[in-house]
């Protein structure tokens, strides 16, 4: 969300502590320590001693927000109070589908990939459908890049040169993304990294992606974005 958004309604009276603490915590895509709740605030132009007893009042919350060894996160119901208020745009099917979403990918084991594609949900969560598309797709194929990369770059530089002679051995994830990705899954399931459905599937994603990453008609729904980026987490993040 933007500053704009947040010094609007970080400086409501009307508000209380509580629920303003809840809409700086619903801009972070995880758990998040106080400090930077309350810094983020302060960009806001809300005074850090203005936050007296911040913790307890996160803690009154209820279920709206939770703390876990990482910090402090709002909860699926704490988005939906924060839609019913008119704070944030959102309806149940979105939050509903976008908390299960974010159970498959707390089972993601790289920091790196979970923050990105915490941040993919959080597209989900506010309508923008194409973003996540892509975001969640380009995550996917550096996962799969990585994979190659690390336990099978020989069968596959092997395998791309018997299709292309033309082909230079990769070295790097760089080196692979030179190859089109449509090639490059044909060539990970030449060598057995996914099977002949998953391939399938992945070209399914990968369409979508380009027909999300270029103006058109394309028309897109949350529930097909919902199972794009399952698909990716359940046949690639939580696989590689």
């Amino acid at each position: 969300m933007s500053s704009d958004f947040l010094k609007d309604w970080l400086h409501r009276n009307e508000l209380s502590q509580a629920d303003k603490l809840l809409i700086l915590l619903s801009t972070f895509e995880g758990p998040v320590p106080l400090k930077e709740i309350v810094s983020r605030g302060e960009a806001a132009g809300v005074k850090r001693k203005s936050w007296a007893n911040a913790s307890a009042s996160l803690s009154r919350l209820r279920g709206l927000a939770i703390h876990t060894g990482a910090g402090w996160e709002i909860t699926s119901s704490g988005r939906q109070k924060l839609t019913n208020d008119g704070i944030i745009e959102g309806n149940q099917g979105t939050i509903n589908l976008a908390s299960d979403l974010r159970r498959h990918v707390s089972l993601v084991t790289d920091d790196e990939v979970r923050e990105y594609l915490n941040e993919t949900v959080r597209c989900y969560e506010l309508g923008l459908l194409r973003s996540a598309v892509v975001m969640a797709w380009i995550a996917a194929v550096y996962v799969m890049q990585l994979n190659i990369l690390n336990n099978h770059l020989t069968a596959f530089n092997a395998e791309a040169a018997r299709v292309d002679s033309r082909w230079k051995p990769a070295k790097s994830t760089d080196d692979l993304g030179k190859m089109k990705e449509s090639d490059f899954l044909d060539r990970t399931a030449a060598i057995g990294l996914v099977g002949k459905n998953v391939k399938s599937a992945l070209k399914e994603c990968l369409d979508r992606r380009n027909a999300c990453g270029h103006p058109n008609s394309y028309k897109i729904g949350p529930n097909i974005v919902a199972a794009h980026i399952e698909t990716l987490v359940l046949n690639v993040f939580s696989r590689f």
